[in-house]
């Protein structure tokens, strides 16, 4: 399987690069599950998909301003992008972009009470020291909201809070889970009323999900690694649901590569992990019944995922469908509803 097989043009004007007015004013195309003909529909239309008995299931991941623009002392502007603390006393990994590379030893200065101590370099890879009377306090007042690559603007105020799902409970995510970014709280509600229940999951995001695939043969591709989390709670209200016959909604790709990762072994395990699962046509769900999720780049692994679960001809048909039907697509466009279909 090539990683040709998941390409299609999309022009420019179809990337969303700012959010809708309202969260769920996006527009919602469905995949059937009887592998029917295309259903245009609103996000607001989702308590009509709501089977009674279904656990959707949450990433609660909150996205941290992890972009920081500093200057060297010479004067050079330098950016660091967090990833995750690296252990104890204010170490973190992060990518560093300069005009030159950054040597260890390098300070780049954020504000007068704000900088870091660049400790270690591989490449773009960095090994940070931040230097602040209260860091976490620190960032989230000098940091930017790291907007992926495509949102080619600088963040705003807005961002702060739209690139944010209304459940974001745990910070230390570098992206959101776009899927959720669409839920309201008076939409979740209706949904619970139509005989929804939900469940969280943390999966801190990383940058590697924007990241292109860089080989021709989709066997060869290597995903990168992120930590997530299983609640108790989750694990059982997930297992009795499958148990009774009871279909398990992921909301975004992140929270179904949660409980993919975390089900390895049969049911769902609770418990804190690490996940570089990789999901494409031909692998075998334990989990997940279907799958709320926006409209992704061309040839990425995420694309790869949604076909695994509902067949390559059947999601490039809907891309195509989409695009000649104005559909946004990334992070702040529309979403697909996916089932899994036992032909995919």
């Amino acid at each position: 399987m090539q990683v040709s097989d998941f390409d299609f043009e999309l022009p420019e004007y179809l990337i969303a690069k700012r959010p809708l007015e309202a969260r769920d004013a996006s527009r919602l195309l469905c995949i059937p599950e009887d592998g029917g003909a295309l259903v245009d529909s609103m996000i607001r239309d989702l308590p009509l998909l709501v089977k009674p008995g279904d656990v959707w299931v949450l990433n609660d991941t909150r996205v941290i301003p992890a972009r920081l623009v500093g200057n060297k002392p010479s004067g050079g502007r330098v950016e660091i992008l967090l990833l995750e603390p690296a252990g104890e006393n204010n170490v973190w990994l992060a990518w560093g972009k300069s005009n030159k590379p950054l040597k260890p030893g390098t300070i780049v200065v954020f504000s007068d009470s704000f900088s870091a101590e660049v400790l270690t370099r591989d490449g773009k890879n960095v090994e940070v020291l931040l230097c602040a009377d209260d860091v976490p306090a620190a960032i989230e007042s000098h940091g930017h909201m790291p907007l992926p690559p495509y949102i080619d603007r600088p963040d705003s105020r807005e961002d702060r809070e739209r690139y944010q799902t209304v459940f974001a409970r745990h910070a230390g995510a570098v992206a959101a889970p776009t899927a959720g970014l669409h839920l309201t709280s008076e939409l979740m509600a209706a949904m619970q009323q139509a005989g929804a229940t939900f469940a969280h999951v943390t999966l801190h995001v990383g940058p590697g999900t924007f990241q292109p695939v860089q080989v021709d043969d989709v066997n060869s591709h290597v995903m990168h690694e992120e930590a997530y989390i299983v609640p108790e709670q989750t694990a059982e209200t997930v297992n009795r649901a499958k148990a009774e016959g009871r279909r398990i909604v992921a909301v975004g790709t992140t929270s179904l590569r949660t409980l993919e990762a975390a089900s390895a072994a049969g049911e769902l395990k609770a418990g804190a992990g690490r996940t570089s699962i990789f999901i494409y046509p031909g692998y075998h769900f334990r989990t997940v019944d279907a799958l709320l999720t926006n409209f992704h780049l061309p040839k990425s692994t995420l694309i790869m995922l949604v076909a695994a679960l509902a067949g390559r001809a059947r999601v490039l048909d809907a891309y195509t469908h989409a695009r000649e039907s104005g559909y946004r697509f990334y992070s702040y466009g529309d979403a697909m509803f996916v089932p899994k279909l036992s032909d995919a």
